[in-house]
Formats: structure tokens, C-alpha cells, sequence
């Protein structure tokens, strides 16, 4: 009897590829859905409370309450990724905790009860971030996370632009109150996304860059904190970042701010279409960004990115216009889209094998949470002292020192900012492992 092979179409699929095909398919559908669990009803808040006849000084001090909290939480949160072995119930439980609290101030718009979910938010908002990324992480290995993490930032940009479209839709004809429920609408499905992954299929060693322990058949063990402290490459990636922030973090509000001054545009239809143009271009931005990353390394990438904001303050400083949100917005979309793909990607591949890759990411939130939070107050205060267009140059600035910076270190930073061999990708953008688990 002649026995034949079967067709590869024909062969049983094995459990732990079945697994993963699964994950892939939830953990996009999750980036998707997770914006309002990250951040509850975001922008709308402040005009949800002035309708109550709150002022901005209150709206803006409940706010840095909610943003300071978050900052000093992304550490710890990131330590906690990294012990627990329940990363997908640290979702599901903070972003319920975000969705009620978020309800609460529908209930009750005092100061106690507006600050409270907004802290509440804040320390959820941070430890959501870092646990996807240990469950991808966990998933995928070191071998496969730049892709996948490419695809969780497309599906998440994607998310936030028909998030904010449909927020603003619905707040326009059913009034404020009907955001929260989208919110929370977001955040069931989100949740439910999360525990659609199997938990057999996250290997929790790897998911802290303790892979290669497991897979010689010891216990890895974790380094210690000062891990973080003696990369160098880290440390010039975080200053890099920070100087970056602090340029961008104020310049879509100062923007919005000159045109609608000028009367040159609505602020409502303003405000949206800032949203969609950059979610839009972040979208495009993390896909490209995922295979330059594959082929070239995380180095250029992460310099296109910083160049980008210089650019931007010129055109934001020099047009002062309606239009001039498409490339100013665009630019945005570029800067923050590679971003969100290359920060996680380096800072996992920097500190394999310590054991404290949550850790890192966590610290590397709290440096740009730092330029994002300083930078308002700067770009106000230029505003005021030297008008609109010089506070958009000297904020394009900034990111000068970040070029300085990644160029000036290129010898340091471009052997540890090489591309993965396992993400290696054919002309359609499929790495080995998309071609073994097929579509999805």
C-alpha cells in the first residue's frame, strides 16, 4: 500500500498555531476597542462638565489630577505586568473600572466624584497599555512582535477615528450624555475581546523578555531595576522621547486655539477633523512602520518620526489657516504613528532577557507623560509672550534635540535598534509566522 503526504491545505492544523490564530483575531479586535477603556470619554469630558457650569480652571485641574496619577502609576503597573500570570484579567478589570467611573460622573459632577474617576482612570489607562503589550509580547515572542504589534496599532488608530467619529455624531444629535454609553458599549466589547484569548496560548516567561530561560529548560530570572538604568540605548531613547513631547504635546491645542481665534474655523468641526486626519495617517503610519522596522531596524524609523515635529511647527507657525489641520495633522499622524509601533518594539528587544520588559515600558510612558505634561504650560505661556507662530517654531524646536540626539548616538543605537530576523517579511508584508497560521 503506497502511502501519500497530504496536501498542506489538508493537514490538521496544530493546537497551539490554532491558538495563536485565535489570539491575533481577539488581540486586534481588543487594540480596536480598547481607546475609551484607555482613556474613558477623553476629550469630550471638559465640554460635558462646562455644560454642567464648571469653569476651566476646575476642568483643568481635574485633569492634571488624572494625569499626574497616571504617570507616577506606569512603573508599578508595568512591575505588576510582569509578576502576574492574570494579564488578561488586569484588562478586564481595568477597563470596567474605567467604564464605571466614567458613569460616575454622569451620576454626580462634584469635585470629589469628578476627581476620583478621572485618578481611577488614569491608573487604569496605565496599566491597560502595558498588559496588552506583555500579552502580545507573551503570545507572538520576541520573533514575531513587531508584526503583531504593527497590526495592534493600525486596529487601535482605526478604533480611535470611528470612536471619535461616532462620539461626535452622537453627542451632536443625542447630547453628551450618549458618549459614555458608546463608551461603554466599547468597553464590554473590548472586554470580551480579551477573554476570547486563550490562556494556554501566552507564555508569561516570555511576556517579561525571559524567553530564551524557557526555552534552554530553566527558570529565567528577572534582573534587577538597575537593568533599565545601565542600557544606554534606553536612556537616550527616553531622552530622545522626552525632548520630542515636549514640543508635540502642546501643539494640536495652541493650533486649535490660533485658527478658531482667528475665525477661520468651528471649533466642533475643527476638533473632529484634527481627530480623523491624524487616526487616519497613524493607521497608514504604523503599517509602514512595521515593515520599514522588519527590514531596516527601528533607528530610521524612529528618526523619521522625530524629524516629522520640526516640520510641523513650521507649517503650523507659517499657515494659520482652516486647511492647514490636513498637514499639520498629517505630520502628527506620522510622528506619533511609527511611534507607537518602534518604542514598544525597541524597548521589548532592549531589554530581552531581563525580565523587566513591562518595567521599561512603563518607564519609558512616565518620561514622555513628563514632556507631554510640561509642554501645555510652556506652548501657553510662548503663546501669550511672543504670539502663536514663534511658539510653534520654538515647539518644532524641541525635536531638534531629539534628532541631535538619535543621530549623534547612531553608532550606540543602530546595532541595538536592528531589525529582528524572525520578522523578516516577503513582497506582501507576511512574516514566516503569517504564512504558517494563514489569514487573520
Amino acid at each position: 500500500m503506497v502511502m501519500t503526504a497530504l496536501p498542506a491545505a489538508a493537514r490538521p492544523i496544530p493546537a497551539r498555531d490554532r491558538d495563536r490564530t485565535r489570539a491575533r483575531r481577539a488581540l486586534q479586535s481588543l487594540n480596536f476597542f480598547m481607546a475609551d477603556m484607555q482613556a474613558g470619554i477623553g476629550p469630550f469630558l471638559g465640554v460635558f462638565l462646562q455644560q454642567r457650569g464648571w469653569t476651566t480652571g476646575p476642568i483643568g485641574t481635574v485633569m492634571t489630577a488624572g494625569g499626574i496619577a497616571g504617570m507616577l502609576m506606569t512603573v508599578p503597573a508595568g512591575a505588576f505586568i510582569d509578576h502576574t500570570s492574570r494579564k488578561r484579567w488586569v484588562v478586564v478589570i481595568t477597563g470596567t473600572c474605567t467604564v464605571l467611573a466614567s458613569f460616575l460622573i454622569l451620576w454626580s459632577q462634584s469635585w470629589a466624584v469628578v476627581t476620583a474617576s478621572q485618578i481611577a482612570t488614569a491608573i487604569a489607562g496605565a496599566a491597560i497599555g502595558p498588559a496588552v503589550t506583555g500579552i502580545t509580547l507573551g503570545i507572538f515572542r520576541q520573533r514575531g512582535f513587531n508584526a503583531q504589534n504593527g497590526r495592534n496599532q493600525a486596529c487601535n488608530h482605526a478604533g480611535n477615528m470611528v470612536g471619535a467619529g461616532l462620539a461626535g455624531w452622537l453627542g451632536w444629535k443625542l447630547g453628551i450624555p450618549a458618549i459614555f454609553w458608546l463608551a461603554a458599549g466599547f468597553g464590554v466589547v473590548a472586554i470580551a475581546s480579551v477573554l476570547s484569548i486563550p490562556e494556554r496560548a501566552i507564555d508569561h516567561q516570555a511576556a517579561r523578555g525571559l524567553e530564551h530561560g524557557r526555552e534552554s529548560g530553566e527558570d529565567g530570572k528577572a534582573e534587577g531595576f538597575k537593568a533599565l538604568a545601565r542600557n544606554k540605548p534606553m536612556l537616550i531613547l527616553a531622552a530622545a522621547l522626552a525632548c520630542f513631547h515636549l514640543g508635540n504635546g502642546a501643539m494640536l491645542p495652541l493650533y486649535g486655539l490660533a485658527v478658531v481665534g482667528a475665525g477661520k474655523g468651528d471649533a466642533a468641526m475643527f476638533t473632529a477633523t484634527t481627530v480623523v486626519v491624524a487616526q487616519a495617517v497613524m493607521i497608514l503610519a504604523s503599517l509602514a512602520a512595521m515593515r520599514v522596522a522588519a527590514r531596516r531596524g527601528y533607528w530610521l524609523v524612529l528618526l523619521i518620526s522625530f524629524a516629522a515635529l520640526p516640520v510641523r511647527g513650521f507649517l503650523a507657525g507659517t499657515f494659520i489657516e482652516h486647511w492647514g489641520v490636513w498637514p499639520v495633522q498629517a505630520l502628527d499622524g506620522i510622528g506619533a504613528g511609527l511611534q507607537s509601533v518602534a518604542v514598544p518594539g525597541l524597548v521589548a528587544c532592549l531589554l530581552d532577557g531581563t525580565g523587566r520588559i513591562n518595567v521599561g515600558q512603563g518607564a519609558v510612558m512616565t518620561v514622555q507623560g513628563i514632556g507631554a505634561s510640561l509642554s501645555p504650560a510652556i506652548g501657553g505661556w510662548l503663546a501669550q509672550e511672543l504670539g502663536y507662530p514663534a511658539a510653534f517654531y520654538i515647539l518644532g524646536g524641541f525635536a531638534i534635540a531629539s534628532v541631535a540626539l538619535w543621530v549623534g548616538f547612531a553608532g550606540t543605537l543602530r546595532p541595538a535598534c536592528a531589525a529582528t530576523p524572525g520578522d523578516a517579511m516577503d513582497d506582501k508584508g507576511k512574516t514566516a509566522d503569517d504564512r504558517r497560521l494563514g489569514p487573520g
